[in-house]
């Protein structure tokens, strides 16, 4: 179903949450809201969204989900984005490895688990007062391994990804769902690798595809076409190239992604490091 978002202040401690409502018109509607709360249980991490209490609630026929969250004050990656693109400016480069790193941490989480979070966006990105990403929204997360053996299964992992992935961010191996193979987390990589396009040039790789009426489905087939920036190193541009690679097969794992990223990023302050 539907949901809401209300601000809503804790009574006892003075603090500010965020009171997610789900709108559930029958059993399924209900069912996918208790997954999420339920997905929400599996972790406890700095970099994914924490749930602080669920009920369900009776509107006569009808029920609501309602989960409450911490309220994070720096909006979403994508406002951030939007700010900057508005003033004509591009994030710099090392805040483009901070936060990366962040969500990063939060996708290992979820992948060490057996999990996929199958809906990365920077809509689903919280950023706090210190740059921390924090994911959220993890209503489409499923098991990493889904293995399909029949056009009928393949089908309903096709028909399923419609509904729960948003099209320009989806994976290309979930379009069109092959009747013999295995869809795994690295459905998250390629994601992964158009919220870093947005980052560095302001929209997703695909977005004006979709805004134009255009097919995602094709564009994705064919390699990524990145503009020309010098504002990005060349090594930064290799790690978005791996992630966005078509066959998912030669797509790095969320380990190697972190690896190349610590080889990118500078020593934390008060760390020496020596340059050999």
């Amino acid at each position: 179903g539907f949901s809401y978002v209300d601000l809503v202040e804790g009574l006892r401690d003075g603090r500010f949450y965020a009171l997610k409502r789900i709108l559930c018109h029958d059993k399924e509607d209900r069912q996918a809201a208790l997954h999420e709360v339920e997905m929400h249980g599996l972790f406890d991490h700095p970099n994914i969204l924490r749930l602080v209490a669920h009920c369900m609630v009776e509107k006569g026929a009808k029920h609501e989900a309602w989960l409450l969250l911490p309220y994070v004050k720096g909006g979403t990656l994508w406002s951030e984005v939007e700010a900057l693109r508005e003033k004509g400016t591009f994030m710099p480069e090392q805040r483009i490895l901070l936060i990366l790193h962040g969500i990063c941490r939060g996708l290992q989480a979820i992948h060490s688990k057996g999990y996929a979070h199958r809906d990365l966006k920077p809509t689903n990105v919280l950023l706090d007062e210190d740059d921390r990403p924090v994911l959220m929204d993890l209503g489409s997360m499923n098991q990493a391994r889904i293995e399909v053996n029949s056009s009928q299964k393949a089908m309903a992992v096709q028909d399923w990804a419609a509904q729960r992935c948003t099209i320009s961010y989806r994976a290309p191996e979930l379009f069109t769902v092959p009747s013999q193979c295995v869809i795994d987390e690295r459905t998250d990589i390629w994601s992964l690798g158009c919220v870093l396009y947005c980052m560095m040039f302001g929209e997703g790789p695909y977005d004006a595809v979709f805004q134009k009426g255009d097919s995602v489905a094709l564009a994705v087939q064919n390699p990524i076409a990145m503009p020309p920036t010098t504002r990005y190193s060349a090594a930064l541009q290799r790690l978005l190239s791996s992630m966005m690679t078509v066959n998912p097969q030669e797509r790095p794992s969320i380990n190697d992604v972190l690896h190349q990223l610590e080889g990118l990023q500078p020593a934390p302050a008060g760390q020496d490091t020596t340059q050999i």
